[in-house]
């Protein structure tokens, strides 16, 4: 695989690169606390888990009305979104805590979303965190379907009308990835990546194949064996969840790197992208919302991008505290601080880019 090379070309991008390291770590070091998680997240998890399990257990042993169900299903998929933005993302990226165990064991809460993790770490954690918003290597803006993500990528007369239709069609991205996970690995593989990460792609295929059957085993046939539910009913209950998780992650994705002012730069010809990698992350991603407390705790600090971007490593929950640490010293230095003021703000920033990569440069 093709790999890029970031190469600040002046000695400001260096000095910001070490100051703001040096700024945020003092921030750490005067409060006596760890980057890592705490004893809230662990409460969080309880919540988003429990939002997701107990409805389904309930609609299993509970007898009711399929309109009840319906409710209760809307939840499921409330917080299989929290799920995957509140817990299983800060511990992909190591953040939720200090010790591997724990951060491996949250990480796997991925499955219950259908998913694999071994598939998240490459496209997320690897390829999105060190390739942000470069096309042709960053997955997440790839062409979804009929939805264009990027100036770079070839343009259809359908595109124009994508501003319309793109928040519907985010709704089957977790319906998607249960099936393109196959494919997903078997590209990884060919590409030599598994191999490159430790890990033998054939094993990795019959793990996937076993935990889609474990998967689709318990959250399709346990109401199918268990409940009065008809198959056409269950069948309708799970694309209901998926739909409502797809949306809401979906949507909040979107919002950090795809808005105005977040650029998506090519490599030169030798694969260089002629920035730090801190200033290029800076570059192409987003903060909005930032004093929304609810939806900070809700989406994991997903609203905190730029801090995420530049300190993976740093749970979540210390994004609203460094926020304007990173933002002062970006500013100190003469670098864009992209913050869109609230989530309508943001989502409607998002809807004029998407606007915008509907129309034709010819």
């Amino acid at each position: 695989m093709k790999t890029i090379k970031f190469i600040g070309d002046s000695s400001v991008e260096k000095q910001f690169v070490a100051t703001l390291r040096k700024n945020v770590n003092d921030y750490f070091k005067q409060k006596g606390i760890s980057v890592k998680g705490n004893h809230t997240m662990y409460i969080k998890s309880v919540v988003m888990l429990s939002l997701y399990v107990l409805p389904f257990v309930l609609l299993l042993i509970v007898p009711m009305a399929a309109w009840v169900a319906v409710v209760f299903v809307i939840v499921m998929g409330i917080g299989e979104a929290g799920i995957g933005m509140s817990v299983m993302h800060d511990a992909s990226h190591g953040a939720f805590s200090n010790k591997k165990t724990v951060n491996e064991f949250f990480s796997s809460t991925m499955f219950l979303l259908g998913s694999n993790t071994f598939n998240w770490k490459i496209q997320h954690t690897v390829l999105h965190h060190t390739f942000t918003n470069i096309y042709g290597y960053d997955p997440d803006i790839d062409t979804k379907a009929v939805i264009r993500l990027s100036e770079h990528a070839p343009y259809k007369r359908y595109h124009r009308y994508q501003y319309f239709f793109a928040c519907l069609l985010y709704g089957f991205m977790t319906l998607f990835k249960l099936v393109a996970d196959i494919s997903q690995l078997l590209d990884f593989s060919r590409k030599g990546i598994t191999r490159q990460h430790g890990r033998n792609p054939g094993l990795e295929m019959f793990k996937l194949l076993v935990t889609k059957v474990v998967y689709f085993s318990l959250i399709i046939g346990l109401p199918l064996w268990l409940t009065d539910f008809k198959w056409w009913q269950v069948l309708t209950g799970f694309s209901i969840l998926h739909l409502t998780a797809g949306i809401i992650m979906s949507t909040v994705f979107q919002m950090a790197h795809v808005v105005e002012g977040a650029r998506q730069p090519l490599p030169d010809s030798n694969g260089v992208i002629h920035h730090e990698w801190i200033v290029h992350e800076l570059m192409t991603t987003s903060d909005f919302a930032r004093g929304n407390h609810f939806l900070n705790w809700y989406i994991g600090g997903l609203n905190f991008q730029i801090e995420h971007h530049l300190f993976p490593n740093i749970c979540h929950i210390h994004y609203r505290d460094i926020a304007p640490i990173v933002e002062k010293t970006a500013l100190e230095f003469g670098f864009a601080y992209n913050l869109k003021p609230s989530f309508t703000a943001a989502f409607l920033s998002h809807a004029r880019r998407l606007k915008e990569l509907g129309k034709s440069k010819s």
